[in-house]
Order: structure tokens, then sequence, then C-alpha cells
């Protein structure tokens, strides 16, 4: 495998990955999310997602919508804590038509205020639809738990108070502050020679002035392990117990991945999958997640029960989370884990769309995409030791903090 790059006189990155399909992916991603919102700008990063779309000095918002789709394209956007992507999949042949809106999108949308006002409603209701959705909203809502008081622990969608006070001039502050060329890459996974590639961003792209971000993102601290429990209108009990783990860069972070996907990960064979749902038929859900971030991270395990059986599921979790802590893996096991994780990892690298969004995200983060067989020889190199040393930190009981939905 092989991933092209280059870097623009702006500071710009381009990161590419030849195929023969027909179909590309092409996107943006900016090193600004919603953790780099001031405090009273909660919801601001997922705001300007939203209206980049809504028009521009030479285009209307349905002729920015149509300019893709006309030729079968397809045009998404999203806001994480920490960046931001505009990216579309199109016919290799597009290229340029994309570069030519993609460069219009971020340096000239002049966000009409009749079309703030009209995407405030829309974002409202969205953030009234997870509300309605207890089994996401709970994800939230922890984060608020753990990161309690800091920008990681804020909702992304922002609040319908917080909305409502958006203008242009906030926005243009926050592009300001956070859309630096230092911090944004464009990647690609698709049929054009990389020369071309570099051509197009150096015509759209290569006009920007180079700059920097000044403002440094607000360290995490003082984390103390809480338990909250919130009553609801639910048939269900939600349950998340977790807290913080490993940042992005951390050598112990393959570790945790292995032990995450061995404990609730997607396969259907994970020890709390067979434990919890298979053994006892406790709950139809349960998963967990590990979430890396720059310099955080977080570790969560989620379940949906009756809650006659929120004891006793939490019962077998801890008794789950003993066993890693405790029992080193046998040479079997740990080979078994390894191979299950490595097989999970060819199958995500067979979508071209998941592939190039991710990326994006590790040129921010490591200024480099490890190639599939990087990814396998880290997983290979885990050790039974290791393994337990993580689980011991990141499984501790004390180090764990607890937020439920209750049914009223």
């Amino acid at each position: 495998m092989t991933y092209l790059s280059h870097r623009l006189s702006n500071g710009i990155r381009i990161i590419h990955k030849p195929t023969d399909s027909w179909v590309a992916h092409c996107g943006l991603t900016i090193n600004a999310g919603s953790r780099d919102e001031e405090h009273n700008e909660q919801g601001l990063a997922h705001f300007i997602e939203h209206v980049i779309f809504k028009g521009t000095q030479k285009r209307r918002a349905h002729h920015i919508l149509s300019h893709m789709e006309n030729v079968g394209g397809e045009l998404n956007a999203y806001t994480t804590k920490e960046d931001t992507c505009i990216h579309a999949s199109f016919m290799h042949t597009y290229y340029q038509r994309w570069f030519d809106l993609l460069s219009d999108l971020l340096f000239n949308s002049v966000f009409p205020e009749r079309e703030l006002e009209k995407e405030k409603d829309i974002i409202i209701d969205e953030i009234n639809s997870y509300k309605d959705n207890p089994g996401e909203q709970i994800f939230d809502d922890f984060d608020g738990v753990v990161f309690d008081g800091h920008p990681l622990g804020r909702n992304i969608l922002g609040t319908p108070k917080t909305l409502k006070t958006f203008g242009r001039e906030h926005i243009a502050q926050f592009i300001g502050r956070n859309y630096a060329t230092e911090e944004m890459v464009i990647c690609s996974v698709g049929r054009i020679p990389f020369s071309e590639l570099v051509r197009l961003a150096e015509k759209y792209f290569g006009h920007a002035p180079i700059s920097s971000r000044n403002n440094l993102r607000q360290a995490y601290n003082g984390y103390v392990p809480k338990e909250k429990v919130v009553k609801r209108r639910n048939h269900q009990a939600h349950c998340v117990l977790g807290g913080p783990a490993y940042k992005a860069d951390d050598s112990k972070k393959t570790a945790l991945i292995l032990l995450n996907n061995m404990l609730g990960g997607p396969g259907l064979n994970s020890r709390l999958n067979m434990a919890v749902r298979e053994k006892h038929g406790f709950c139809y859900n349960i998963e967990s997640h590990y979430l890396p971030y720059s310099d955080s991270g977080i570790f969560s395990i989620y379940f949906g029960t009756d809650a006659d059986y929120i004891d006793k599921t939490l019962s077998l979790i801890r008794k789950e989370l003993h066993r890693f802590r405790n029992d080193r893996l046998g040479l079997l096991q740990l080979k078994r884990a390894k191979q299950q994780l490595i097989g999970q990892v060819a199958i995500s690298f067979e979508s071209n769309l998941a592939e190039m969004l991710s990326m994006g995200k590790s040129i921010l983060l490591y200024d480099k995409v490890d190639s599939i067989e990087e990814i396998n020889q880290k997983i290979e190199a885990v050790s039974a030791a290791e393994l337990l040393e993580a689980a011991n930190e990141v499984f501790d009981p004390g180090h764990l903090s607890m937020l439920t939905f209750k049914p009223r």
C-alpha cells in the first residue's frame, strides 16, 4: 500500500492513496472541533459545518448542494471534538469540479443571516432528536461526567440557548482563530495521478496565505470519579461505565485497543457479549469503546437493560474487568485476540471512504499514515504483560465513573 504526500508552501498537507476504482473520495480535514470553542460558543464548530453550505460569493445554497449531486456525487461533512471535515464521493473524472467547490466553500462562504436563522432551528431539532434517543444521548452526557468542566465534556451540538446567540461575527472569530492552513489536510483516495492532484491543490488552495493556530488547547486534568443516576421516562435502563484513557500517541494505546476489542468490541464473541447477553440474556446491546484524543482519551462500556437487571449486569462486567486485571493471557488466547483484531482492521480497509476520512485525522495527529502492514506489526508486538499493565491502569475500579439513565 502506497500513500503519497505533499505539503503546499502555505502549510496545507495532501495525502493520497491511488486506486483503480471509478469512485473517488476526497475531503478537507481541519484540526478544529468543539473543544476549541470558548465557554460561550458551545455548538459553534458544528454550526459552522452546517452553514458553510449556505452560500458563497458566487453560489447560492441550492447551487452548492446540486454541484456534485448533479453528476451523481455525494456531499457530506461532520464535526468531532477535535476536527471538522468536508468531503465528497464522486466519479473519479470530477476531481476538478470538487476542488472548485471545496475551495469556494472554504474561502468564500458568506453565511447569510437568513440562512443562519433557519439552520439554528434545524440543529435544535437535531438536539431534540438526540434527547429522544437515550442510547445515544448517554454517551454525550457521560463525556460531561468524565471531563467535567472541560471543553471535551461539552456536547458537540451545543444548546438551543447558545445557538440562538450565534451570528456572522462569531463564525468569523472562530474561523480566524482555528482554520489555519497548517492545520488543514486534503485527503484523497481515488483514480488520479498524484501530480494532477497536487496541481489542483496548488490551483485552488495554494493562494491562501500561510497561517498557524496560536491558541493552545486547554489541557485536561483533575479527574474525579463519580456516579450519577438520572431518572427518565424510558422503558429501558441505560448505563455507561468508564473513565479517562490513553492519548493518541501513547505507547500503550495499541494494548488498550486490543483489550477493548476483546472486552466489548464488534465481535459477537466479545467477553461482555458472551457473558451478559449470550449466557444470561440480561441485555440486547452491550459494547465497549476507546476513543483517543490528541492529549487524552476515554474508555467506556455501555449497556441497555431492564431496570431489574442493572446490578446483575454490572456484577458480570466487573467480573470481566477483574479477569483482565489479574489473569495474564496465555499464548493461544493472545494469538487469537490479535488475529481477530488484525482481521477486523483488514475489513475496515475495504472501505475507501472510511480510509480517506481516517487518513486526514492521522496526518493531523501523527503527520503520517500507517499502512495495514505497520498496524499489524504494532498489534503483533503487544505482549501479555503490556495488556495486564493497561488493564490495571484503565480498568481499575477506583478509576471508573458511571452514569445511569433509570426509568421513572
